[in-house]
């Protein structure tokens, strides 16, 4: 390999980072909002990667993207071989392009002097490039080998796996309670973020590699996973981390407070022309929104509530804000805490900090209000301090414990974890039991796309080689 991009393109080119749509424009529609750069652009963009002696995007990234290599060949326009490269080691760029937060632009040596290269950018462009070219194709396997594996979840760690094991040509089921595949792909992000021809087109590539999946049925409920144990060589559970958790304040049970996963899959089912369900409609229309929670999903709550026209929306953190900028000699290449403004709170979102609900208040069974009370750097509360906000609706974005134990993971037995989550560790993805594996959020707790397509590959390897003996998926 000659010297990655131009080697004084980072001293001579700009970062440019993709721009978006103005907030007042946005907040009317449910579409992706990122303006996509030209190619010329995307060409220049990947001129700045330097020909670094260390490569540090490569500690920041999980699923091992070659990045510099991709970067040099889209500067000299070798756009296939940049897509070949990338899909080398990620099933799915053109979701990570969009979702990921990008670690490896943290890591990036340019981000020393805060400039890093648009890898993220790159990355979309690339992937996209891909499918507009048709470059994108199904790759079943010339040979079946007469095995038969089921993955419980569809989510990115269920189909990053299924497509790896039926490319080494397994038979592969995989089994979704949903009406449709994709999990919080589907379900969680919303369509603003990622929309969702974006799954469906994938699933498509994975059903012409000989994927079959299963909608709507939920394993542990409506079919009992003994009976895949028994149909199966081998049973992946990826089935992610749905317990959320909870607020336990006085006037918890006041309507109006609902966690941000019954809130969020709503609106992408409304969007897709899905059924909500006999569930009540939780809607941010015409009311005063609370979200407690700082993290992606606070701002997916804050994004859907201003495009359904809530009235003002308010953000509670627990923790103290964060500095504005990080001190690189200390963190860098690692990903830094600092002060981060999403899209979505860039709506215009109040955030406030250092803040615990103490109590719920409402009349006639609703909520109208929360008492809240400032916290120290310790997290202590400090007297004195308390103080109201008014809320007609209350989200709850706190993050996730560990998978649902109920139905499935209790029917099985499996061996869990101190946390909660099923017990695997990152080499064989083997629990307990021995033709039951565990990968993404399920074993690993809550974390990012990213993540799970790594564990999703990963695990594939590890069955591929349980059953065959050997194998030549990549780890």
């Amino acid at each position: 390999m000659t010297h990655m991009g131009k080697i004084t393109g980072f001293l001579e080119i700009e970062r440019e980072d993709r721009a978006y749509q103005p907030a007042a424009d946005r907040i009317r529609h449910y579409r992706e909002f990122i303006i996509a750069p030209s190619e010329a652009e995307i060409v220049r963009q990947a001129a700045r990667c330097m020909d670094c002696g260390i490569p540090y995007c490569h500690t920041g990234c999980p699923v091992n993207n070659q990045i510099p290599d991709w970067n040099d060949l889209v500067y000299h326009s070798d756009w296939a071989v940049a897509a070949a490269n990338l899909h080398s080691t990620n099933n799915f760029p053109e979701v990570t392009g969009r979702i990921c937060p990008a670690p490896c632009e943290a890591a990036c040596t340019l981000n020393i002097i805060d400039v890093p290269v648009t890898i993220k950018s790159i990355e979309c462009a690339i992937a996209d490039k891909a499918f507009d070219e048709g470059w994108v194709e199904p790759l079943p396997p010339e040979s079946k080998t007469g095995k038969r594996v089921a993955i419980v979840g569809s989510g990115p760690a269920g189909l990053a796996a299924a497509q790896q094991l039926a490319r080494a040509g397994h038979d592969v089921h995989v089994y979704e309670k949903s009406a449709y595949a994709g999990g919080l792909l589907r379900y969680g992000i919303p369509d603003f973020k990622m929309e969702k021809y974006i799954v469906e087109r994938r699933v498509k590539q994975m059903e012409g590699e000989g994927v079959t999946f299963h909608c709507n049925v939920h394993v542990g409920r409506d079919l009992p996973v003994e009976k895949l144990e028994r149909d199966c060589d081998a049973v992946l559970l990826a089935g992610g981390a749905e317990h959320p958790r909870d607020l336990e304040v006085p006037g918890r049970d006041l309507d109006g407070i609902h966690f941000a996963m019954d809130f969020l899959p709503q609106q992408n089912r409304r969007i897709s022309g899905e059924p909500v369900g006999d569930v009540a409609p939780i809607l941010a229309t015409g009311k005063q929104v609370v979200v407690i929670g700082g993290g992606d999903t606070g701002s997916d709550c804050i994004g859907t509530s201003f495009r359904q026209g809530a009235v003002s929306v308010t953000q509670l953190e627990i923790l103290p804000q964060p500095p504005d900028m990080e001190n690189k000699a200390l963190t860098w290449p690692h990903w830094p805490l600092k002060l981060r403004t999403s899209s979505s709170q860039a709506e215009g979102a109040a955030r406030d900090f250092s803040v615990a609900t103490n109590r719920f208040l409402g009349t006639n069974g609703k909520v109208e209000a929360l008492e809240c009370i400032r916290l120290d750097d310790r997290l202590k509360p400090v007297p004195g301090t308390e103080f109201q906000i008014p809320a007609d609706l209350v989200l709850l974005a706190m993050g996730f414990l560990h998978p649902v134990q109920e139905g499935m993971v209790k029917d099985l037995r499996v061996d869990l974890d101190a946390r909660g989550n099923v017990r695997a560790d990152e080499l064989d993805y083997r629990t307990s039991r021995a033709k039951i594996f565990a990968a993404g959020d399920m074993r690993r707790g809550q974390s990012l796309v990213v993540w799970a397509i790594r564990e999703g590959r990963q695990a594939a390897h590890a069955i591929d080689k349980l059953l065959m003996g050997k194998t030549d998926l990549p780890r």
